[in-house]
């Protein structure tokens, strides 16, 4: 008798773990990190370094259409060692410019990471402090494409204006 409770009890117990109610809210991480008063500031110093690479790519290329008409302009009446001369100036040229590209794309996401993750990790922060203080168990982040949610019963919590106020955002 006493075997046979024992399994009813083991039977029954993860069902009444089941059965408690699971705190759970969601989020809209997009929307803090729109009302951070550090984007703004952090953008104009990402487009100040997009605008400084797109000018010097700019002087690559200026410097690699003024090789092409000299070499244009020369074509006709230069030694084939002259030709290959300035074909390998030509190269080089591009070559310099594929490198710029690619270091400069590298130092722009650079830059972006080590300006956005204090804010990240800001956000963060005060993500699991809510969660802390309020006792959730998860909070989903519903900014995320595809979403993670399909359904969001109207009984669970926001805890966006939660992070935002914990933030001292509007």
């Amino acid at each position: 008798m006493l075997k046979k409770l024992l399994i009813l009890f083991l039977a029954i117990a993860p069902v009444a773990a089941i059965a408690q109610d699971v705190n759970i809210a969601y989020i809209n991480v997009q929307e803090i990190f729109a009302a951070m008063p550090e984007i703004s500031g952090i953008e104009t110093q990402l487009n100040t370094k997009r605008e400084e690479v797109t000018k010097n790519g700019q002087a690559l290329v200026d410097e690699y259409n003024k090789k092409v008409e000299e070499f244009q302009k020369t074509a006709a009446t230069a030694s084939e060692t002259v030709k290959a001369d300035q074909q390998k100036q030509l190269d080089q040229i591009n070559e310099r410019y594929q490198l710029f590209a690619q270091n400069s794309q590298k130092e722009v996401e650079e830059l972006q990471q080590k300006l956005l993750s204090p804010v990240y990790k800001k956000i963060n922060d005060a993500i699991k402090a809510i969660g802390d203080e309020k006792g959730f168990a998860y909070i989903l982040d519903i900014s995320s494409m595809p979403s993670p949610i399909v359904y969001n019963n109207p009984k669970n919590t926001d805890a966006t204006p939660l992070v935002k106020t914990k933030l001292g955002l509007k």
